[in-house]
């Protein structure tokens, strides 16, 4: 390649060689050096985007990698999850019915998690979508693990207390059948025989002479034991513990003082007709977890077949009501 370059000079007919000034060499320099700059960051860019460098495909092929992870671990998360619910619906309608407890409500088994967000250093990501989902989902999982395991507790300590709570559930009639005239009136919607109103009866009446001894249904203690002339009248009220209480109302006295220890089949009473009553006659209620229910379903001790079915008869009788 030439060193020198050369014009043609059309007046001399003869080539000239071309004589740059420093001023002319240092822009040409700076032209050439502009070029290949501009050509070096065009290039650089199109590497950047278009191909990836060692390092970059390597933390790609990890980022693939704990994506695939996590999705493993997503569908793992759905069938523990699975599992769970068997033995959350086991837990409800088997091991805590069995034990006469409360099934643990939903809204507390899947309850959220409110407030702050718990996830905002997870966010900003590219993948922050399916990371924040199974961050979500493994809290949610690990509290819902946690309200199980502290019901299998309950249902544990249930169970070694089992013959101490069957003792204590109301099981039996508080008045014998020996002494029985009548049950007068059972659960439900009653003309008051006083008020001459419609009037929910929360419990049961039983029909017997004055002095009929009045029995405790379960082991418990006597909480309450009130004299009144209106109401209940002479009443007492047992707590067995397990979320069960009894009342025994219209007494003509007592057998029991408040505090004192009882058990099942105690003479506690004896019916009288106290209180707002027409009648010398037993009005017994069962509590459970603070609300009455019906008593007819706590009668499986003493009663037949037979003798169950006359007196679910006889107490829907609407037209004997005594208090």
């Amino acid at each position: 390649m030439a060193k020198h370059k050369y014009h043609f000079d059309i007046e001399s007919l003869s080539f000239k060689k071309i004589q740059h000034t420093l001023k002319q060499k240092i822009i040409i320099f700076f032209q050439h050096f502009a070029v290949s700059f501009v050509m070096a960051v065009l290039l650089f860019v199109v590497f950047l985007f278009y191909f990836d460098s060692p390092k970059e495909k390597q933390l790609k092929r990890e980022i693939n990698l704990l994506l695939n992870q996590y999705d493993l671990m997503n569908r793992q998360m759905s069938e523990v999850t699975s599992v769970l619910q068997d033995l959350q619906q086991r837990d409800d309608n088997i091991y805590r019915t069995i034990f006469a407890a409360e099934p643990i409500p939903m809204s507390v088994r899947r309850a959220g998690f409110g407030g702050v967000n718990r996830y905002s250093k997870l966010e900003g990501y590219k993948n922050t979508a399916i990371i924040k989902e199974t961050a979500m989902r493994l809290d949610i999982l690990s509290k819902q693990l946690y309200i199980q395991s502290k019901s299998f507790d309950e249902v544990i300590e249930m169970a070694r207390n089992k013959e101490k709570m069957l003792a204590c559930i109301p099981a039996i009639q508080p008045i014998k059948n020996k002494y029985l005239t009548q049950v007068a009136s059972g659960w439900g919607w009653r003309i008051h025989p006083i008020y001459k109103i419609r009037k929910f009866h929360y419990g049961m009446d039983f029909m017997g002479a004055t002095g009929t001894p009045v029995y405790a249904t379960g082991d418990g203690s006597a909480v309450e034991v009130t004299r009144s002339i209106v109401g209940l009248g002479n009443f007492i009220r047992i707590n067995h513990g397990f979320g069960y209480e009894t009342v025994y109302a219209h007494l003509s006295r007592f057998k029991v003082k408040e505090g004192d220890k009882v058990k099942r089949g105690d003479v506690i009473g004896y019916i009288g007709s106290t209180g707002l009553s027409t009648s010398p006659h037993l009005h017994y209620e069962v509590h459970r977890n603070g609300v009455p229910v019906n008593p007819k379903d706590y009668y499986f001790r003493d009663l037949t077949p037979a003798e169950y079915e006359k007196m679910i008869e006889i107490s829907s009788n609407a037209n004997l009501t005594f208090d």
